[in-house]
């Protein structure tokens, strides 16, 4: 008798110890990762200051990325939020540090010179890792390679990191990011045929891909510098943030419905020997110029 009432003893006092007790025998099957993008940053700076930064100070990324060696480290766990996105949007959504994965890596972006702003290359055992990293995280929380962005696609009127020496390309041939198809481009270049549609049709188009834009049809310097980060990722050797013919068939490849918006100009399929009006003229080459001059390094400049 005595262990019974000794048990019963003892479930009582459990029960009067207080606090509460979470019962986790039912789980639920509709459920989801908070994690919608991954959000590529550099530092702007060395390793000692960046870990610094990120640990420190207001600002935090989950992953961090040393250079040689490749370390990767993690400093804030991903169910938690980390503060790395500032003032951003991408497609719509302007909580962006709440929906994502922020990775830092040390790099020390570009420098100012008298002959031009001279960007820093990449060493390539951190973009190994990165690699490594993107496609354990996309795997994990069930995301495409769509969902990969750079700083500068979410806050293209502050930001320019990754910059345009970063290898997107390489990203993309290992899955881990997009990059427009060489046959969709070289068809739409072609209905093209040297011309340049509206500053409305690359409004909508660059908005349908993601990007926060004004839709006035003016070419004003918020819509050069979403173009120029535009073209910082997928067109590196010319990002000016004007609005030409190779921009559009890059656009046009990566956006399904962009070609078929009655902005597009180009060739008709069904009368090839017209072309659907409007179309942009040529802009003077005087009136290329840098959009990005007055944009600054990552949040730890």
């Amino acid at each position: 008798m005595r262990i019974p009432v000794l048990l019963l003893l003892i479930t009582l006092l459990a029960g009067c110890a207080g606090g509460l007790h979470i019962d986790t025998r039912h789980q639920s099957l509709s459920h989801d990762s908070r994690v919608r993008y991954v959000v590529l940053h550099y530092t702007s700076s060395g390793f000692d200051r960046s870990l610094n930064a990120l640990t420190l100070g207001p600002v935090s990324s989950h992953y961090l990325i040393d250079e040689k060696p490749a370390t990767v480290y993690r400093l804030v766990d991903e169910e938690r939020r980390a503060w790395h996105a500032g003032e951003s949007s991408w497609q719509g959504r302007t909580y962006v540090n709440g929906i994502t994965l922020g990775i830092e890596l040390v790099h020390r972006g570009f420098l100012d010179t008298p002959e031009g702003r001279r960007w820093y290359p990449w060493e390539p055992e951190q973009i190994d890792n990165l690699i490594l990293l993107l496609e354990d995280i996309l795997s994990r929380h069930d995301l495409t390679p769509e969902q990969v962005l750079g700083h500068s696609d979410v806050a293209p009127q502050r930001k320019v990191d990754p910059g345009p020496l970063f290898p997107w390309l390489q990203l993309a041939e290992a899955g881990v990011a997009i990059w427009p198809g060489a046959e969709s481009l070289a068809m739409y270049q072609a209905q093209l045929v040297g011309l340049t549609p509206t500053v409305s049709w690359f409004q909508q188009s660059l908005a349908s891909f993601g990007y926060e834009v004004p839709q006035t049809g003016l070419l004003d310097r918020p819509t050069r510098n979403v173009i120029a980060a535009f073209q910082m990722r997928f067109r590196p050797a010319r990002h000016d943030g004007q609005p030409d013919t190779q921009t559009a068939a890059i656009l046009a490849a990566l956006v399904p419905t962009a070609a078929s918006s009655p902005l597009w100009c180009g060739r008709n399929a069904d009368t090839p020997d017209a072309l659907t009006p409007p179309c942009l003229l040529p802009l003077p080459e005087a009136l290329h110029s840098d959009p990005d001059a007055s944009h600054t390094q990552d949040v730890l400049d």
